[in-house]
């Protein structure tokens, strides 16, 4: 974001406060991580200190645990957050992501030029599960990601890339919102041919979600797979890709 972010070696201790970049830094050096925020759920024999959530972390606990940087996203994260740890001498560096190349260039900057590590081999191997040419569409698909109220993926998000790539057709990605709210009938219409039900942010469970449609096809679907830009993008078009149209 061009904000200087002031370090004089290679991190060795690392606060996060994206469940994304968590799994990233876990999967690559456990070791390093001394914080997450309460929605880091993976690894999930993950053991380090937690420091509330993504938009009200405890800004006292994450600068009591002496990073050398936190880690954070711009959707993800407050600005007063980020500058208020800035402004207490703590390093914060922010990710900006609303594609997958977007998301696999920035982990690369993350890694090479914030903690001066080795490019991973996982995201070396993710950014090749991603290379092949975007499919044309084969089936127009609404994802909410919350209901009562309903709120739908629109346009310029990382999710509605990730299902573009797997040749999905976001019948919101016109949308001037990047998470609109929406009624559900403009869900729930003859166009539509398929409605994916994320288990996150929403929980949708086969009990809660698909019985509110009665036009269009429901799939419930890991919201790991289809809302998070680390290691789980080896799995996410290979796991996603099986379940859905073709």
């Amino acid at each position: 974001m061009g904000h200087p972010v002031p370090l004089t070696g290679p991190v060795r201790r690392v606060v996060s406060l994206v469940p994304s970049l968590t799994e990233a830094i876990a999967r690559t050096r456990r070791e390093a991580l001394v914080g997450a925020t309460d929605w880091c759920t993976h690894p999930a024999d993950l053991d380090v200190p937690r420091v509330r959530g993504t938009k009200n972390p405890d800004r006292a606990a994450v600068a009591a645990l002496r990073p050398d940087l936190v880690v954070a996203n711009k959707e993800e994260n407050r600005e007063l957050d980020v500058r208020r740890l800035r402004a207490a001498g703590v390093p914060v560096w922010v990710t900006v992501i609303e594609t997958v190349p977007q998301a696999l260039d920035s982990m690369e900057r993350l890694f090479a030029e914030a903690l001066r590590w080795p490019v991973p081999r996982w995201l070396v191997e993710a950014r090749r599960a991603w290379s092949r040419p975007v499919p044309p569409p084969t089936a127009r698909v609404a994802i909410p990601v919350w209901r009562d109220p309903w709120m739908v993926v629109g346009g310029a998000t990382f999710t509605g890339d990730l299902a573009r790539r797997l040749g999905l057709a976001n019948v919101f990605a016109d949308h001037p919102g990047r998470y609109p709210r929406v009624e559900l009938a403009d869900i729930d219409r003859d166009d539509v041919d398929l409605v994916l039900l994320p288990d996150e942010p929403y929980v949708f469970t086969a009990d809660d979600g698909p019985e509110a449609f009665h036009r269009t096809s429901t799939e419930l679907v890991s919201g790991r797979l289809l809302t998070w830009y680390g290691p789980s993008l080896l799995r996410a078009r290979e796991e996603l890709g099986a379940r859905l149209p073709r």
